[in-house]
Formats: C-alpha cells, structure tokens, sequence
C-alpha cells in the first residue's frame, strides 16, 4: 500500500484494468501520447499500445458515438471529454443512444462504458473548462454519476465503473487531482456505485457535499470547533444514497448541502425535496443549500468570488446553528 493522490490512484485503476481484461480501450483527445491534459493516462499507451490507448480528433459527438459501437460489440470503453465544459457536443450521443440502449434494446444490450471528465473550477482555466455539470448528466435515465473526492475512493469508484454493465459519467475533482495523498491498495478493489461515505460522525448538524468541496467542508469544521457535524460524502450523484442521508438527518435535524454547480436546479434542491418528503418531522432548522451562483464561471480574475471557501461553510453552519423555531 502506497501514498498516491487522485490522478495517480485514476492512472493506477486504469492500467490494472486493462492489465486484467484486454477490453479495455481508453481514448480522447491527447490520452495517449501526452497521457492527458492532467496526465491521468500517463504512460498508458506505451504499456499497451496505439490500439488500446489513442488519441483523436477534437470531435466529442465522434468519441461518445464510436463508443456507444464499440461496447455493443463486446468492448469496455472508457473515453474522456477533455474538460466538463466539452462535453456538451457529445451530449445528444449520450443522452439519444448511451443512456437509453439497453431500454432501447429491452436489455438485449448493454453499454459498459465509461465516460471521464475533469469537472469544477478552482484552477484558473478557460472558459468552458470549469463546469460543475453534475445535473446535465444525473437527470438523464439510465446514466449513472460518480464523483469520487479522495485517492482511495477515485481507484475503488473507477473500477467498479468499469466493470458496471452500464454506462457511467465519471467525473474527476481536478482541483485535487494532485492535493493530497492517501494510502491506496496496490490490489484492485471496488468502492460500490450508489454508496455514499459517512467522513465524520456528529449529532449537531448534517453537511452534505462532492468531489472538491468534502474538504472544504472538513476545513470549515476546523474552524467550528464547538459543532459536532456529521459529514457525508455523496460520492455518487445518480443514484444518490437517500438512505444514509435520511437517517443522518433524523438524528441530527439540520442539514447543509454544499455543491460548486450553480444552484437552480441542483442537486441540492433535489436533496432537500427528499428530505423534506422523508424527514420533515425531524428538522430542526429550515435545510439550506450553498452553492455556486446562478452565473457562467467567471474567468481566473473573477472565479474567486464563485469558488465556494470554508469561511462561508463556516458562516452558513453557524447560521442554521443559531435558528430557534
């Protein structure tokens, strides 16, 4: 067991599973030679080859469309939109023909396919590089969504997407692709889809949240010492894991969810809704949501005011502390 950050915990469960189903193909733009943007797939393609790791043209619909074919015929595909934000030209493959095959089909065919995509902001980019797009792709039927936030979680989540029968958008906190490290297992392991992660237990106050932002969320707590807030990762945004969330709320009657996607529509109004549904007897306090504005990310000189900084976790957990029906 090894100390590894996200992109090398992505690049490891990449390379053993394609060392143990030769299936597997990865490709992109600029996958294999340069090994990625980020460099994810470093060195992947001199381990297996320009027929397993390759490069394409700047034609998402092409990429997520080739897929679709190869998976039907018996390939694992696990295809990378170079950014979040590119993403939107593949949308009408993956939503008309990804997401609805094997309902299209009557479950004759799957698609076992992957589809990664470095999301969020945080890194100074361009526009269209720093979408939270989780609700684009969670809304769809037959899509599942997986954002892991640490190195053990983003080997375990990609394996386990990997051998999914279906179809998965795998999106990657860039970020913290090079943060932190954690203790990783050198052995292929899965982290189960649908299985939120409990980071800290509590009785004061439920905050929920994904990708970057559970350690923004962890940083807060650093300086609310005198809140015993129980923190879930969600880990998977479609399905989402009501379960854990419904009994943490029970027990603790406040919640907070934290999202960087921008906030109409998110998927922290679909969270309270169920909360509301399942819990509404137990709150404490009104659930309230903080999350990006209802504005296209700003570029570098602006993103400061959109990216979401413990100070303000801190102030709006005190807030609901502070509410007395």
């Amino acid at each position: 067991m090894a100390n590894k950050t996200i992109l090398q915990a992505i690049n490891e469960a990449l390379d053993q599973t394609m060392e143990n189903d030769e299936n597997i193909i990865v490709y992109g733009e600029d996958v294999g030679y340069e090994g990625g943007v980020f460099r994810t797939t470093a060195g992947l393609q001199q381990k297996y080859g320009e027929e397993r790791v390759f490069d394409t043209p700047i034609a998402e619909a092409a990429i997520v469309g080739s897929a679709v074919g190869m998976a039907v015929n018996g390939l694992k595909p696990v295809v990378e939109m170079q950014f979040s934000g590119f993403s939107l030209p593949a949308y009408n493959q993956i939503v008309t023909h990804v997401a609805r095959f094997r309902n299209r089909s009557r479950g004759k065919y799957h698609l076992p396919m992957v589809i990664r995509m470095p999301y969020g902001g945080g890194v100074k980019a361009l526009e269209h590089h720093s979408e939270s797009l989780e609700t684009l792709y969670a809304h769809i039927p037959g899509l599942k969504l997986v954002i892991p936030s640490t190195p053990y979680d983003a080997k375990g989540l990609m394996i386990a997407a990997i051998n999914d029968p279906d179809p998965v958008v795998f999106m990657e906190p860039k970020r913290i692709y090079r943060a932190f490290k954690q203790e990783v297992p050198d052995e292929m392991y899965e982290v189960p889809i649908g299985k939120a992660r409990v980071v800290k237990k509590g009785n004061d106050i439920t905050i929920i949240a994904w990708g970057a932002l559970v350690r923004e969320v962890e940083k807060a707590l650093e300086i609310t010492p005198e809140v015993d807030a129980e923190v879930i990762d969600l880990r998977t945004i479609s399905p989402i894991d009501y379960e854990t969330i419904i009994n943490s709320v029970k027990k603790t009657g406040r919640v907070l969810i934290v999202h960087e996607a921008v906030k109409s529509f998110g998927p922290g109004a679909e969270i309270i809704s169920i909360i509301n549904e399942k819990a509404f007897l137990y709150l404490e306090a009104a659930p309230r949501r903080l999350t990006g504005f209802d504005i296209t990310v700003p570029l570098p000189k602006g993103e400061p005011y959109f990216i979401i900084e413990p100070k303000q976790i801190a102030n709006e957990v005190k807030n609901i502390m502070a509410f007395k029906a």
